[in-house]
């Protein structure tokens, strides 16, 4: 199936959740089972057809650079984010002149998954859908993952259309991984400089143009060093 060539990898967070592994690296660089979170998030990429990535970077910048420039399976280029993180939007904003105007991947660094029927991006790209949806979010069913608390998420129709809540009260079914399709003049209205995507969400899910597709794999959210080792012994058995 077709999808994407290009992706968006955002990797200019401070890992401040995941010290003290990220007091001497960027959260990019930290290992699971071998390989760095950063490879295994581009190696998925590459699988399902990605051919040029988009990395932003801020915390430790010269180091994910330089890790970075051995790789030699995709065209990798850098928004440089060293005078100021800009946050989820912004950051993505930012990124779109080398982005070009085509739907792209957006891609987190701390998700990972194992097992399932279907490859999650494969199953991305067979529900997008440009005519329907501008965003389409990957998600995992509540217990089908570490990582997932809390009641933030989403609930979703019979047509894949989606609604955020964080209602205490009335937990929701469904998390987003960190993993998106989305078509990059969704931004061209917003401010530049550092913003949030979940404005961008709700107006999106206002129109009926937020959509999501559920992977069988079970998600690994590599957050905190606890994390870390928990997915580590699942990706090493």
């Amino acid at each position: 199936m077709t999808g994407p060539e290009s992706a968006m990898v955002l990797a200019a967070g401070l890992g401040a959740r995941m010290r003290p592994l990220t007091e001497t690296r960027p959260k990019a660089l930290v290992e699971v089972a071998g390989r760095t979170l950063i490879d295994r998030v581009l190696d998925r990429l590459v699988e399902a057809g990605v051919r040029k990535a988009v990395v932003n970077v801020h915390h430790f910048a010269d180091q994910i650079e330089a890790h970075l420039s051995r790789r030699t399976d995709l065209e990798i280029l850098f928004a440089d984010e060293r005078p100021a993180l800009l946050d989820s939007g912004g950051g993505i904003r930012n990124a779109l002149p080398l982005l070009g105007r085509e739907p792209i991947f957006v891609a987190n660094i701390d998700s990972l998954w194992t097992g399932g029927t279907t490859p999650p991006l494969e199953r991305m790209k067979a529900a997008w859908d440009p005519e329907r949806m501008d965003l389409l979010l990957l998600l995992t069913p509540r217990g089908q993952g570490i990582g997932f608390e809390g009641p933030r998420g989403f609930f979703m129709d019979a047509g894949g259309r989606l609604t955020h809540s964080a209602d205490d009260a009335r937990p929701a079914p469904f998390a987003n991984i960190g993993f998106q399709i989305l078509k990059p003049e969704i931004l061209d209205g917003e401010p530049e400089g550092a913003f949030s995507i979940l404005p961008v969400w709700w107006r999106l899910q206002e129109t009926g143009r937020l959509a999501g597709v559920v992977m069988d794999a079970f998600w690994l959210h590599v957050g905190d060093p606890t994390a870390r080792d928990e997915a580590e012994a699942l990706l090493s058995g």
